[in-house]
């Protein structure tokens, strides 16, 4: 491919109107990186010559399969229109010796990494590892050798100082710490194993364009804010978070209201035991505290794996279902001044069919960030199949998961798992390499992409709606069910409401309802009146408020746990570049840490009656709906609607940089067929992607029940 001409995307711009882009990436050296993350994928470099490369991947896991079914097992993933393959590399399965033996690692026959990408480079296929520590992959102890985890120096801690066990098949085992320094040496030792193996692989000499930092990283599930971890490094990093947000002892006495003479005198928190809330700041310091530790093991991490030879290619995590229940926050994971940390935020998929709300919300929030910064919205894991011990995903959950999450934003995507293996079932590749008639939808969908170019097209979200990092900490903090994860409750259904501690905390205004439940509530009620409306919007993670707001029409903000200062600031920048900003239910009188602050309305911000005094929003939820949307069409004049009916059935729009409409997606969440008729402007006539049928949009479309089609635009005339 002849080298591009240097274009606005090229340095990091926006020329789309409304849509600005901020350019955070930061050189880790005075070398251009050989492969850099683009909106619509991966731009490698290699000399004078770019290309961007789609993110679709398949998972091939090397060592679960014969060595002789290499070459067929990646043959047959290549005739499903992915561009790339993707493996972990487990600790566990390389590692031999340890106690009093010497640690070495096998890398022949079936375990030879190395040969199994050269073969992937040879068919062309780019690739994606994936080197732990943890994987999970449904392996014993998550791959991690026993000799770690049984190390009593690199287990996480009970208040009790017990390890703190995960009970995953088909065992039991201690989890490591993230703070553990004797697990963050042993972990870059693996590292560099693998980097000898491996670095003469990396773009553009061999085909790895990618690499993960861990896997999952939500503290191995046990993220319950009391329940770890308590490992005297763990202690010591939380000590020295209170020391750089506090900066002097006097200050931190004044937010605690306890007489400590040092730093290293405070206690972390055990249990849950707020009356009032003057007691918050300490439990959501501990719980924030965690993000803090999570976010330096990755930065450890990655700077373990560039050492060991994987520099110049970017640095990923995927965060897990429910991830916005766990201690993971994109914006603390992010490259930071010093160029520590990861480079690309994504997210696992494995949710059944008609699982539609749940998937809106995380793949927008994930899409309207990726946006801003130019980064590719990547699904890390696409589930096809499912470990035979937990509840069935069949191709249907499959087929609606993906579509849906394309359907709101998402552009790249790993099948997970292409080939099957143990522990495994329902992927659309036999372990000898035999397509199963699974793979056709695949194939198709490839096909289908190459067609209307869908990794280089948007999807207009006017409106945002802000999910406050307080709210999130203190509903870890107000979790009910202890070491069950409040992640858990949110795969299955449940959210806030179920796992929230009932009892309220005085605010002194006669409020009783927990703060996360009000506020969430808020949220629920302005995405009911946003689908009646027909307003497409996102929601956004506050932490990534100040570059994810860009080019917002309005935004709703709650305000019953809380604003930190960087959320205030980038309200503050939203409202100057013109947005509408709601505070919902009140303008805001406590800070992040539930600091009570003077209230103040910014220029241009109200309340939700749309006047300059804030409104409380009370009442039932379809009360508090019809609130919402009274204020909603004050403020949306003239912005385009797509609307879809009958509910909850949804329709999606795609445009090209132009803004001319080129896909159009439609959903039917429902267990029966629906006839769904859609009103989106400047398009009258659909193409299925899929069949090739043609359908005028006026006369309704037939779809399938919890099923969605994807559908090339007609041009009019």
């Amino acid at each position: 491919m002849a080298a591009k001409k240097k274009s606005d995307r090229d340095v990091g711009v926006h020329t789309r109107t409304g849509r600005a882009r901020t350019e955070t990436s930061r050189p880790r050296d005075t070398v251009v990186a050989a492969v850099q993350l683009d909106r619509a994928g991966l731009r490698l470099v290699d000399g004078t010559r770019t290309q961007v490369v789609p993110l679709r991947a398949g998972a091939v896991h090397y060592w679960r399969i014969d060595r002789r079914a290499f070459r067929p097992a990646l043959t047959a993933l290549k005739t499903m229109g992915v561009t790339m393959v993707e493996t972990y590399v487990p600790w566990q399965v390389h590692e031999r010796g340890g106690d009093d033996v010497p640690v070495r690692y096998l890398w022949d026959d079936h375990l030879d990494v190395a040969a199994f990408l050269r073969e992937a480079h040879a068919l062309g296929l780019y690739a994606i590892v994936r080197p732990g520590p943890h994987i999970n992959a449904e392996l014993t102890d998550f791959g991690l050798p026993e000799r770690i985890v049984w190390d009593s120096a690199c287990q996480a801690r009970s208040p009790r100082q017990n390890p703190v066990l995960l009970p995953a098949p088909p065992r039991a085992f201690p989890v490591p710490s993230y703070a553990s320094k004797t697990f963050l040496a042993e972990t870059a030792k693996w590292f560099a194993a693998v980097g000898e193996q491996l670095r003469e692989l990396v773009y553009p000499k061999g085909p790895i364009v990618l690499v993960q930092v861990d896997n999952e990283g939500a503290l191995y599930f046990r993220d319950g804010v009391f329940d770890q971890d308590y490992h005297p490094d763990a202690v010591a990093r939380y000590r020295r978070f209170l020391a750089e947000r506090y900066r002097s002892i006097e200050e931190l006495r004044r937010a605690y209201d306890v007489p400590f003479e040092t730093f290293d005198d405070v206690p972390p928190p055990i249990r849950y035991d707020a009356r009032s809330a003057e007691d918050l700041p300490r439990l959501v310091d501990w719980a924030e505290a965690h993000e803090v530790i999570l976010a330096d093991a990755f930065a450890d991490m990655g700077h373990a794996l560039e050492e060991a030879g994987f520099s110049g290619i970017p640095l990923f995590h995927n965060f897990p279902m429910a991830e916005s229940a766990t201690p993971l926050v994109p914006s603390r994971v992010r490259r930071d001044a010093e160029g520590r940390g990861i480079d690309l935020v994504t997210l696992d998929y494995y949710h059944t069919a008609g699982d539609h709300r749940a998937i809106a919300r995380r793949t927008t929030e994930l899409v309207v960030s990726c946006d801003a910064l130019g980064h590719p919205p990547f699904a890390a894991e696409m589930g096809a199949g499912a470990p035979p011990f937990f509840p069935p995903l069949d191709e249907r959950d499959a087929i609606f998961t993906l579509l849906c999450a394309m359907a709101y934003g998402l552009r790249g995507y790993n099948v997970y798992m292409a080939v099957e293996r143990d522990r495994w079932l329902g992927s659309p590749i036999d372990r000898d390499g035999v397509l199963r008639p699974f793979a056709a939808f695949f194939r198709k969908l490839g096909a289908a992409c190459e067609r209307v170019k869908f990794a280089e097209l948007h999807r207009e979200m006017p409106v945002r709606l802000v999910v406050p990092r307080p709210m999130r900490r203190l509903a870890r903090v107000m979790h009910a069910f202890g070491p069950v994860s409040q992640s858990a409750f949110r795969v299955f259904g449940g959210g806030m409401l179920e796992t929230v501690i009932e009892d309220g905390v005085d605010f002194g205004d006669g409020e009783r309802e927990p703060p996360p439940i009000r506020a969430g509530r808020i949220l629920v009620a302005a995405e009911r009146a946003l689908d009646e409306a027909g307003v497409p919007y996102a929601f956004v993670d506050g932490g990534d408020a100040k570059f994810a707001l860009a080019g917002a029409k309005f935004v709703l903000v709650p305000t019953a746990c809380g604003l930190d200062a960087e959320l205030r600031e980038a309200i503050s920048a939203a409202l100057e570049a013109g947005a509408h900003v709601t505070y919902a239910p009140a303008v805001p009188t406590r800070d992040g840490s539930f600091r009570a602050f003077p209230p103040k309305t910014p220029k241009g911000a109200t309340g939700a009656n749309g006047a300059n005094t804030p409104t409380v929003l009370l009442g039932d939820e379809a009360t508090d709906a019809a609130l919402v949307r009274l204020h909603l069409e004050r403020s949306l004049q003239g912005v385009p609607r797509v609307s879809a009916k009958p509910a909850p059935c949804a329709a999606t729009v795609h445009l090209d940089e132009k803004g001319v409409p080129r896909v159009v997606f439609l959903i039917n969440p429902t267990k029966t067929k629906q006839v769904v008729e859609a009103q989106i402007p400047g398009v009258s006539r659909v193409t299925d992607l899929f069949d090739g049928t043609t359908s005028l949009l006026e006369d309704g479309v037939s779809v399938d029940a919890g099923s969605v089609r994807f559908c090339e635009v007609i041009p009019p005339g």
